[in-house]
């Protein structure tokens, strides 16, 4: 093939793209031009016989009929599969799909609320592992070794030393084995226990917790106002705080606490089960025991401590009936928690 030859063919090659109507006639002068047996590949495969003279002009030639041709081949396809397939083409002068705005999940929206009202009272906020030992989770918390909650039907045990912490007690053990008083501090987290899941458990929960402990004297009443200030900043204006007489092992006196309806206001409904109370934490002045294990003279100091389920909390706030709706990732329930 001579020279002139050549750009006949790249000319006519050119030609064939553009008058192309669809992929597969395409594809069909793809092969014929390109392919392993191509009309180009086998001009290269000649190359030897054109004149030496001729060579350089020949090779630049076929050069530049390969590059226009794949260029122009590209166009072509992109336009093909565009024209085939119109949705799949990304239109950037399209608006942009507004897929919402995201929202805090409320189990850390309460924990959030509740470190901050605690902490305009003076409370800091305390972290620990939930990997504890049993002098943290048990033992320096008056706990008695043929207490229930020590068995393996209760507990995650790891060792005979090692669980998944049941509460974040612990917490408190370890921050006063570790500062001196006075300590005054709050700590969320989550807990686990062998809970068979319903409405209203879960094997994997949270708490938030509480402790104050000082030099100076600390009293119930000072439980009792503290608790109150909570109340009224979580549920609302008007929300009493009750108090009845319970067991705790590390606190003594101990009390279950209870807050007047934030519904009904305490007439009566069927969220309180027309008592006009709901029950909402545990609490009590430190267990003397409790100070001895962590090296507190318990004739010199005083304190008290209170614990809460965050999502009891989070379920009577937002009216969710279902403990498990808060676990299940459902978007269409999380997005109306705003």
């Amino acid at each position: 093939m001579t020279l002139q030859e050549l750009q006949q063919e790249h000319a006519a090659s050119l030609a064939a793209l553009a008058a192309a109507g669809d992929a597969a006639a395409l594809d069909a002068l793809r092969v014929k031009y390109l392919g392993r047996n191509g009309l180009i590949p086998a001009m290269v495969k000649r190359m030897k016989d054109v004149p030496a003279a001729d060579r350089p002009a020949f090779g630049k030639a076929l050069g530049a009929w390969r590059a226009a041709f794949e260029a122009a081949l590209a166009g072509r396809v992109a336009e093909a599969q565009a024209a085939e397939a119109p949705h799949a083409a990304f239109d950037v002068t399209l608006p942009g799909r507004w897929r919402g705005e995201g929202v805090i999940h409320p189990v850390s929206r309460v924990i959030e609320e509740c470190a901050e009202i605690f902490h305009r009272l003076g409370f800091s906020v305390a972290d620990g592992p939930d990997i504890e030992n049993k002098f943290n989770n048990f033992t320096a918390l008056n706990t008695a070794p043929h207490h229930p909650s020590m068995d393996a039907s209760d507990t995650f045990w790891f060792d005979a030393e090692t669980l998944l912490r049941t509460q974040t007690s612990p917490v408190q053990i370890r921050t006063m084995m570790a500062n001196p008083p006075p300590v005054r501090i709050v700590n969320p987290g989550r807990c686990y226990r062998r809970d068979t899941t319903d409405a209203t458990h879960s094997a994997n929960f949270h708490q938030i917790e509480g402790l104050y402990v000082d030099t100076k004297p600390v009293s119930l009443a000072d439980l009792k106002s503290t608790l109150a200030y909570f109340a009224r900043e979580m549920m609302g204006p008007g929300i009493g705080v009750r108090f009845r007489p319970h067991f705790f092992p590390f606190t003594e006196p101990s009390v279950e606490v209870d807050f007047t309806c934030h519904v009904c206001k305490g007439k009566g409904c069927r969220v309180c089960k027309n008592s006009g109370w709901i029950e909402i934490a545990g609490a009590g002045m430190v267990d003397p025991r409790v100070y001895e294990h962590v090296g507190y003279d318990p004739d010199k100091v005083y304190g008290y401590a209170f614990g809460m389920g965050v999502e009891r909390i989070a379920m009577i706030k937002y009216g969710i009936p279902d403990i498990r709706f808060l676990y299940e990732n459902d978007i269409r329930f999380l997005s109306q928690l705003r």
